[in-house]
């Protein structure tokens, strides 16, 4: 089988030949990144002078559909029997589009979590209430004394922490002039 060149990514990156040309490389990403930073501002601008104008101008037509709405539930409400056939069903077709009459799923709202534990405990209904939750502690197996007793455990794998090449060019705020 004839081996195949395999070109590398690096060919086309400009990489600096020396300290001058890296320091240069560092202070042109610096400038790039506030460059990136100056536009999303302007942009963020932008789409907030948006939002806040169109939102005026939406807010009177929302009004008036929850006034409508309103409205037409009352009318549905008080002719209920007559548009569901006597309950037979929970909505109705108009013309122009439908209305429908939807139960809520019921929930469960809990204050106070310890109380009502304590109270399901005393009334012996543990069982009927309660769950235990078992989970892995991957805190304790990431210990510097326990990460070699872990990874010895089928299925665990403790991976490395890495490393990250990180670029923080300076960035000097002007003092006050005064």
């Amino acid at each position: 089988m004839a081996s195949r060149k395999v070109k590398t990514a690096a060919a086309n990156l400009p990489i600096p030949q020396d300290d001058s040309e890296a320091r240069a490389t560092i202070r042109e990403i610096g400038d790039l990144s506030r460059d990136a930073l100056r536009l999303e501002a302007e942009m963020n601008d932008k789409i907030a002078k948006l939002q806040e104008d169109y939102g005026e101008m939406v807010s009177p037509i929302r009004e008036l559909i929850t006034a409508k709405q309103e409205g037409l539930k009352m009318f549905c409400e008080v002719n209920r029997d007559r548009l569901t056939g006597g309950g037979k069903v929970k909505f109705h077709k108009f013309a122009t589009g439908e209305i429908s009459w939807r139960l809520r799923p019921a929930k469960v709202s809990i204050r106070g979590k310890d109380a009502v534990i304590a109270a399901i405990k005393q009334a012996k209904l543990s069982k009927k209430f309660l769950r235990v939750k078992e989970e892995i502690n991957k805190d304790a197996m990431l210990e510097k004394d326990n990460r070699t007793i872990a990874a010895a455990i089928s299925g665990v794998t403790i991976g490395s922490d890495g490393e990250d090449f990180i670029v923080e060019p300076f960035e000097t705020e002007l003092a006050e002039a005064g």
